[in-house]
């Protein structure tokens, strides 16, 4: 399976400097406050590339499963509106950086040119990366005290791990198990790593 194939990246994004920062609370502000903004500039893409997904999709039930996770990115975006507003954050004219463009041209151009298959190869790892990191920094403990709880606590909610296995239900149905699948995949995995670190702030 592709995720345990890239078992290495998933514990390096868990063990970087921005997750475990989250993690005990320790993460400076001013990095909280960046990754909101990068992160719902991504999510606007990320969107996007479902949607090109969905167009694709020559059978109903795709369509229709496609059409849950747009819904489901809509929400998450709305999550980040409330985080911005609590953490005067602006999310009008994001700037990206360059390991945000990095990774959302990378979807958009495997969305806009590749097949569905491959599109639910770059855009899974997004998912089942993130759902991995909510439920290991639950399982690890986080305090009512820690200001990025909520953070964690969407990750972990089992609506998002829902989704995440819905995406790799589509990635099974769609993808073969070819080299460009494989690095398809892997390319996303790393790009995530790549973007925590853009947002991890001054070591």
């Amino acid at each position: 399976m592709l995720w345990e194939a890239n078992a290495g990246l998933a514990r390096e994004a868990l063990n970087h400097q921005f997750v475990r920062g989250v993690a005990d609370g320790s993460l400076p502000l001013e990095s909280f406050q960046s990754y909101v903004a990068q992160d719902a500039f991504f999510l606007e893409s990320f969107a996007r590339a479902y949607a090109l997904a969905l167009a694709r999709c020559e059978d109903q039930q795709g369509m229709r499963d496609f059409a849950q996770l747009i819904s489901g990115v809509i929400e998450e975006l709305e999550l980040h509106e409330g985080y911005a507003g609590r953490w005067g954050v602006s999310l009008e004219g994001v700037e990206p950086v360059e390991a945000t463009l990095a990774y959302t041209d990378f979807l958009l151009a495997i969305a806009s040119l590749g097949g569905v298959g491959e599109t639910c190869a770059a855009m899974t790892p997004c998912m089942r990366l993130y759902a991995f990191l909510g439920q290991s920094l639950t399982e690890e403990g986080i305090g009512e005290d820690n200001p990025y709880s909520e953070w964690v606590g969407t990750y972990t909610d089992p609506g998002f791990e829902a989704l995440a296995a819905k995406l790799e239900a589509l990635l099974d149905r769609y993808a073969s198990d070819t080299p460009a699948v494989r690095s398809v995949y892997r390319r996303a995995m790393a790009l995530e790593v790549g973007f925590f670190e853009a947002n991890a702030g001054p070591s």
